[in-house]
């Protein structure tokens, strides 16, 4: 890939509110739908620490289709949402992918 279209990644850390579970628990799955359908998306997986705090790393296919999401209309209502609502806190890291290298062990 050309410097142009580097694929992009974030990594959004947080930790809910509390009393927020339920309500996140119900709009999550709703802006996990539409990021898994949006253009140039190429993963998203998130995961949750014994500590309570919870971290998603999505990956786009380069920065237009990062922005696309970050723009998007809902995506944009649920992160005032969250920041009202939902997080205690949380922080966002947005980066260029230089390297990257995949291994998957044959099974026989």
């Amino acid at each position: 890939m050309s410097p142009t279209q580097s694929e992009i990644i974030t990594i959004f850390r947080n930790r809910l509110a509390e009393g927020a579970v339920r309500d996140y628990s119900d709009l999550a799955p709703h802006i996990a739908s539409l990021a898994s359908n949006m253009p140039g998306l190429v993963d998203f997986k998130t995961f949750t620490a014994p500590d309570g705090e919870r971290v998603t790393i999505v990956t786009f296919s380069n920065q237009d289709t990062h922005n696309a999401w970050r723009d998007h209309p809902e995506h944009v209502a649920a992160r005032a949402r969250g920041i009202e609502e939902f997080y205690s806190t949380y922080s966002i890291q947005v980066g260029t992918v230089t390297y990257s290298h995949h291994f998957t062990k044959e099974t026989t």
